[in-house]
């Protein structure tokens, strides 16, 4: 017969045990009360800036599939898809429930349309990829860094440094989209101000602007298929799964770990006056969630979670040991004019 002190002992353990297992429980799950609430709403809006076919889709599948919710999605870019929820909460008729962007939260958080709350899953999230005040958190990360067309440029004789990018041999071989984003001319400017400071910084940027970077009217992404086609040697913006997934399908095209990357989020946040709130925090829940974030990397986005790698490990800036600034939608949204004027100073 076991004695009462290893009873005692024993009943304790088992008492820990227990509250061990219940605390572990709603780790990687959702709160019941929440997704029974979810489930009475029936519904979610999300208005996204994600490509449907690519990343929509396999989410909102992966999402309904698991919880019988339906999803309803409308896409457009950052700054639409902040115009079009301003216009529907100023008419009364707000439509969306949830939303993304790398810039869309700053103006509807400044209005007071975003609710202050983030999942329990957040928790897993490093501190540079949330807000500290609660009203959003990255689904993906952009990592924006160049791309050269192996063809033109042989490897290992590609520029690795910032300083190479001002070798002779460059000058108007490079191009960028010239518009005022992250990814583009504004993003470079800010990345490069950021790690040298003004001074050392707007000297660096003087004399890059002698190498005659082209300012074409696109996307990082139709930028990068014009180095692609020949026309340039060198993107100094793309996203760089942009350019693994190019490669794969046979095209002559690579990226630079050049240091400092730069990485803009794609941030996620529920509308404070959401009709279906209850859904909204759900899907919130699961795109955050290692699940969710696990269709991302499938879908060849890279997953903001710390834990997910991308479908290329090496994407992410700690699995591919290169150094990036990470810049949030505020800083963002309040460097860009500065950094426009820079450009506009120096590559118009």
């Amino acid at each position: 017969m076991l004695g009462w002190r290893t009873t005692a002992a024993l009943r304790i353990a088992g008492c820990g045990i227990a509250a061990l297992l219940a605390s572990a429980a709603p780790l990687g799950a959702a709160d019941p009360a929440l997704i029974a609430a979810a489930k009475k709403e029936g519904e979610v809006v999300w208005y996204t800036t994600q490509i449907v076919s690519q990343l929509v889709r396999p989410v909102t599948a992966a999402f309904e599939k698991k919880y019988g919710i339906k999803v309803r999605s409308t896409r457009a870019n950052a700054t639409e898809t902040a115009v079009k929820i301003l216009n529907e909460a100023k008419a009364g008729r707000l439509q969306a429930d949830i939303f993304d962007g790398t810039t869309t939260v700053v103006p509807l958080k400044a209005e007071g349309h975003v609710l202050r709350w983030l999942p329990d899953a957040a928790k897993d999230y490093p501190a540079q990829v949330k807000d500290p005040q609660g009203y959003w958190i990255a689904n993906n990360l952009f990592v924006i860094t160049p791309g050269f067309n192996t063809s033109l440029i042989p490897r290992g004789k590609e520029p690795r440094t910032l300083a190479d990018l001002l070798n002779p041999s460059l000058r108007g071989k490079m191009a960028w989209n010239g518009f005022p984003t992250s990814s583009g001319a504004g993003g470079f400017i800010g990345t490069v101000l950021t790690e040298m400071g003004e001074e050392k910084g707007t000297a660096y940027l003087r004399e890059l602007g002698k190498q005659k970077v082209a300012n074409l009217r696109g996307s990082a992404r139709e930028v990068l298929d014009q180095v692609i086609a020949g026309e340039y040697s060198l993107a100094l913006q793309i996203f760089n799964h942009h350019a693994v997934i190019s490669a794969k399908k046979g095209a002559p095209v690579d990226w630079i770990p050049m240091e400092p990357a730069t990485v803009t989020l794609s941030t996620l946040s529920v509308l404070a006056k959401a009709r279906h709130l209850n859904a909204a925090k759900l899907l919130m829940d699961f795109i955050i969630s290692r699940e969710g974030q696990e269709v991302f990397a499938k879908a060849l986005y890279i997953p903001a979670h710390p834990a997910v790698p991308a479908s290329v490990p090496t994407l992410k800036p700690a699995e591919g040991k290169f150094r990036a600034h990470f810049f949030t939608p505020e800083q963002t949204e309040e460097n860009m004019p500065k950094w426009n004027k820079v450009f506009s100073e120096f590559f118009r």
